[in-house]
């Protein structure tokens, strides 16, 4: 794999690339790094894709933007400019996980024309959030939402070498036997580590979840998330993380737009790219036609 270098949008993007062909722009969350690719990179690449994987801007070794911002329509303008610089064409595909899961939705909607098919693990869109929003074990799974918009959390979330974040891994992840979280757990502890880096990391729930809009009409990633794909798009979700169940997982499979698909994992959590990754490949590879 090699790793370059890319300015997009007044921010310089660190991208891991591997392979050849059309683009195919892998999207992370947090705490994340491009790691959570590396079991579907090398498959993409022998299928016939350039697979690039970017670490999130405020991700080390990524740059911290200059104006601080972390919001979802930057971020989204950081995939399709993207999409831009590294030449793609109509036959490009995303792929996006977590946060990288909403930049998908946006991008993809926002940009129909760059890319050709979209695949998305676990973050459904925004309008199906709200099913199982009342339900108290939901409620405990998202206590980190309203955690990082208190100002002691840029000093707890590092505590005991962000002893915080080796809970929250395992409090997301499935029960998939062989994963081993210890090194995607250390990679991301790495890409904030340093205090703009996290504050960065932090921002994304600061500034998209802001306290008193979040879940109102005035919630601007409500608006902005609003409409689906009208590309066909494959939606992947662990059945241990507690968003989606069987139920939800067919309306947003109904939602989408003919030539889309749905799985439910068993036994999978938050992670699915890492946890099961032939599961996931294979999945991926046939929805391409791969």
């Amino acid at each position: 794999m090699e790793t370059r270098r890319i300015a997009v949008n007044g921010v310089e993007l660190a991208c891991v690339e591997q392979g050849e062909g059309p683009l195919a722009l892998l999207l992370h969350g947090f705490p994340e790094t491009p790691g959570m690719f590396r079991h579907l990179m090398p498959v993409l690449a022998a299928a016939g894709y350039r697979a690039v994987a970017p670490y999130m801007r405020g991700f080390a070794p990524s740059q911290v933007p200059p104006d601080g911002s972390m919001l979802v329509k930057d971020l989204i303008a950081d995939a399709n400019a993207l999409h831009e610089a590294l030449g793609g064409d109509g036959d490009a595909v995303i792929v996006g996980h977590d946060w990288g899961g909403f930049t998908t939705w946006g991008a993809a909607a926002l940009a129909p024309e760059r890319w050709s098919k979209v695949v998305v693990a676990d973050v459904p869109p925004v309008r199906f959030y709200e099913r199982r929003a009342a339900v108290p074990e939901q409620i405990h799974k998202n206590s980190h939402f309203s955690f990082f918009q208190m100002g002691v959390a840029d000093q707890l979330v590092p505590a005991n070498d962000f002893g915080y974040l080796d809970w929250l891994w395992r409090h997301w992840s499935g029960s998939v036997p062989g994963y081993d979280p210890a090194e995607d757990i250390r990679a991301g502890k790495e890409a904030l580590r340093g205090q703009a880096n996290l504050r960065a990391g932090l921002g994304l729930y600061r500034q998209n979840f802001p306290a008193a809009e979040f879940g109102t009409e005035n919630w601007e990633m409500g608006r902005l998330l609003a409409e689906l794909p009208t590309q066909p798009t494959l939606y992947l979700h662990g059945g241990e993380d507690p968003v989606v169940d069987e139920e939800i997982l067919a309306d947003i499979v109904a939602a989408l737009p003919e030539g889309s698909d749905g799985v439910l994992l068993p036994g999978v959590g938050h992670f699915p790219l890492v946890e099961a990754p032939e599961e996931v490949n294979r999945r991926i590879l046939d929805f391409l036609g791969k």
